[in-house]
């Protein structure tokens, strides 16, 4: 049966957790006393990333099919994603015999392909289009417009909404405190849309915060310009929260629901993504860390207070990990890249290790002896013990007359030499 409401409705949330009673797990809201004692608060976790599919979007996707017709089914299913919602229609489409065709960005973890084939088995196939989700969407509107496929969008409609709502009920029935605040990630805006229209009524003094990765602004931004705005151009890191465009219907309804949204550096996620496993054996995608991140940004305003963080998803590709380390470093000030010019004489690499301090640590070196030529460059990378450790090497780099070229703070030279 399809809704016909133009907003969703907390009737249609209950109808939604009916739907996928004995579909998804119920998943848990756990005291955490570490992050409670370094931000002096009560931090709770609402761990999506221990769903079915290790991601809160199957409760969107299968209430979405489950809400079609025989008659629409029978034509099948076609749906975009950057890899979660792709596994929530996977494993709707096996658990209903529905056909599938699942369109991904080529630059998806290969973790989550291989995952969404395993959900989905024979009843789907997998189209890898693009470098970004949105290429994958086209993609996927052209197969629509060319079967009698019906589209599962991963945010922008309403029986999608209600579904991910569930994730909101079920923290405010198993909350046996008042919540003061409540952050969630945000990518389209699907989650943020249910969780805050269950909030927006049954606990409205609830502070209803957002987080988005600062290289993917978009629900940010089209709040700030009073309309749905397209990026140009997007960090694809947090995967599961990067999108150009943010939906219209979620639009409208973040725009007016929640009480802020915040913006998190990629690398402070990275951070994050590490101290989750290292310290609670959580291990968390960056867009499921996204929050975790953002409690820096709020330190003073939730001292004392009651605080549920959602961990949306955990499917993370360990071929990440260095990626991730690397960025968590480069984030805490903690490795830092140069191109030094050596002279091209015995002993002036020696020199130079003179230079370091006794905790500095040479991490990359890449050097190739040029003929005819009194210097050669060498790309450096240093890792340190502690971002104060920066200045003083800066300094005797100075005082020992080394000629560099810092590379952190340039982008484009970073991106093309690291």
């Amino acid at each position: 049966m399809s809704t016909s409401h133009s907003v969703p409705t907390l009737d249609n949330i209950f109808l939604a957790a009916e739907r996928l009673r004995g579909v998804i797990n119920h998943t848990p809201i756990f005291f955490n006393a570490h992050l409670s004692e370094q931000y002096g608060a009560n931090i709770y976790l609402k761990r999506e990333d221990l769903q079915t599919v290790r991601s809160y979007k199957i409760r969107g996707a299968y209430n979405k099919m489950a809400s079609l017709t025989p008659e629409a089914l029978a034509g099948g299913v076609v749906c975009a994603s950057a890899g979660n919602h792709a596994q929530g229609v996977a494993y709707a489409c096996r658990k209903m015999e529905v056909k599938g065709a699942i369109f991904m960005p080529t630059t998806t973890p290969a973790q989550k392909v291989k995952q969404v084939r395993l959900f989905g088995q024979e009843w789907i196939e997998i189209h890898l289009v693009g470098d970004t989700y949105d290429d994958a969407y086209h993609a996927s509107m052209a197969y629509r417009d060319s079967t009698n496929a019906v589209f599962v969008h991963p945010f922008d409609d309403l029986q999608v909404i209600e579904g991910q709502g569930t994730v909101g009920l079920e923290i405010f029935k198993d909350a046996d405190f008042k919540i003061d605040y409540l952050l969630m990630a945000i990518g389209g805006g699907g989650l943020a849309s249910g969780i805050s229209t269950v909030f927006k009524q049954l606990s409205p003094k609830t502070q209803l915060i957002g987080v988005e990765p600062e290289g993917s602004p978009t629900m940010h931004k089209s709040i700030q310009e009073g309309h749905v705005v397209t990026l140009d151009n997007i960090d694809k890191f947090v995967d599961g929260a990067a999108v150009r465009r943010a939906g219209d219907i979620t639009f409208d309804i973040c725009s007016k629901s929640l009480n802020q949204i915040l913006l998190v550096p990629e690398g402070k996620v990275c951070s994050s993504i590490l101290q989750l496993y290292n310290e609670e054996a959580i291990v968390a995608e960056p867009a499921g860390a996204l929050t975790v991140a953002a409690l820096d940004l709020i330190r003073d305003d939730i001292k004392g207070k009651n605080v549920v963080v959602l961990i949306s998803g955990g499917n993370n590709d360990i071929t990440r990990t260095e990626e991730i380390k690397e960025r968590s470093l480069l984030y805490e000030g903690l490795k830092h890249y140069f191109i030094i010019r050596f002279p091209q004489r015995s002993g002036a690499f020696r020199e130079f290790l003179n230079v370091l301090g006794p905790n500095d640590d040479i991490a990359r070196f890449e050097y190739v002896k040029k003929t005819n030529r009194e210097q050669g460059p060498a790309l450096v990378g240093i890792e340190l013990k502690s971002r104060e450790d920066f200045a003083p090497l800066i300094e005797r780099m100075d005082a020992n007359r080394v000629v560099y070229e810092y590379l952190n703070d340039q982008p484009d030279l970073f991106q093309f030499m690291v």
